[in-house]
């Protein structure tokens, strides 16, 4: 007769479910109906299939029981939707978050100057007024070129993203990459940990740094006065009278049309002066950068100025696609999550449920999002897994190196 382990080893549709076969187990022995990892599996598979609540869940695992017993245990049958609740509730996120990333890390290849986006977002229904429960907010970490999850971290109540930063960036393998924060993180030592993890950053600046803000802008607006394609000499010129020796300019202009619409992104990068307010508090500080975006929409006409600084040297296109790529985080994470996985009406609330169920619909968005055969959207892949067991395998398959 196969042992367990024999089993998952010899039919199980796809290793990644190895990673969560060790996870420390919140019940006591003398409690266990169902193992861990039987619940992890049934969870992660249905909501690939289209599961939003542990009732969903259950349901899946009823409908699919033939087949999950060929590669789980399920000694006493498929686990009730009480019992992914109080699993949920209990399970160590911090440790499900770790087998997450040993994951991640073990089928995604980092390549150098990949942009890694960090960003938060809030399940919104996760708040829950009549307990005073704050809703959940996460710090998640986005692979752009790679398209993939690479891990998330709450945010404390008493604390807020500037402090939950760094604690995932110590997580995650950042060397050779691109790392990419909005204003809110940008701060020296956060800057100081991506350099010293062997990363390069670019961080939006705001208000949150006003002398700071307000010298970049007024370095910009001498850059702006010349056109830069036409007169670079010009454009060296000026900036030499503000006392910047030997100024190095960069400059890059893309034009998209399209659908009624067109927008003009230019991007100016020069290398950061050593008279900038701060400037030796901000590790391997080399380039400022101004992003001028011109939307057309319909006769009208907008225009909108955004600052960086950045590690990286004075290299205009470069500098545009790393600010350009930090809105994946925006538009093929957080967005698909509300959109495609309806997160933001999920009424999970229990223990820590929430920061779990989040995690399970992350890995489920990486592996959909890596199945490329299909050339639809999220939303009609989760339903196609559901509909055809052929198809779940396969996107269950879709990272390679998984096998």
């Amino acid at each position: 007769m196969l042992t367990q382990t024999q089993k998952q080893t010899q039919t199980a549709p796809c290793s990644l479910l190895e990673y969560f076969a060790n996870l420390p187990d919140p019940r006591l022995n003398r409690c266990k109906e169902h193992e861990l990892f039987d619940i992890i599996t049934i969870a992660i598979l249905a909501t690939i299939c289209g599961a939003e609540h542990f009732t969903e869940m259950e349901l899946f695992g009823r409908e699919k029981q033939a087949w999950l017993k060929t590669f789980l245990e399920l000694k006493n049958g498929i686990p009730s939707h009480d019992t992914f609740a109080r699993v949920f509730a209990r399970l160590n996120p911090l440790a499900f978050e770790k087998q997450f990333i040993s994951w991640v890390q073990a089928v995604a290849t980092a390549t150098d100057g990949e942009v890694v986006a960090i960003d938060g977002k809030t399940a919104r229904g996760s708040l829950d007024r009549s307990r005073g429960q704050r809703p959940l907010h996460l710090v998640n970490a986005w692979a752009t070129s790679n398209r993939l999850v690479l891990g998330q971290l709450k945010v404390d109540k008493k604390s807020n993203e500037i402090t939950a930063v760094p604690k995932l960036l110590q997580l995650l393998d950042i060397k050779g990459c691109i790392v990419t924060v909005d204003a809110l993180n940008t701060q020296t030592l956060i800057a100081a940990q991506i350099c010293d993890q062997g990363a390069d950053y670019v961080m939006a600046l705001k208000g949150n740094h006003p002398n700071l803000q307000a010298e970049v802008v007024g370095i910009f607006e001498v850059v702006r006065q010349v056109a830069p394609a036409e007169n670079p000499a010009k454009l060296e010129a000026a900036l030499e009278q503000r006392t910047v020796a030997e100024t190095a300019i960069s400059f890059s202009e893309t034009v998209e049309t399209g659908h009624g619409r067109g927008e003009t992104r230019r991007c100016w990068s020069i290398a950061a002066p050593a008279w900038l307010i701060g400037f030796s508090l901000w590790c391997n500080l080399r380039s400022l950068i101004l992003i001028e975006s011109i939307r057309r929409i319909n006769g009208q006409v907008t225009v909108e100025l955004r600052y960086y600084l950045s590690s990286l040297e004075p290299d205009a296109k470069r500098a545009g696609q790393a600010v350009r790529a930090h809105w994946g985080v925006e538009n093929s994470l957080h967005w698909m999550l509300d959109v495609a996985f309806e997160e933001d009406d999920c009424r999970v609330r229990v223990g820590h449920a929430p920061e779990n169920l989040a995690l399970v619909r992350k890995i489920s968005h990486n592996l959909l999002q890596q199945e490329t055969t299909l050339k639809r959207g999220v939303k009609t892949k989760r339903l196609k897994a559901g509909w055809s067991q052929a198809y779940l395998l396969k996107v269950l398959n879709a990272i390679p190196r998984v096998l």
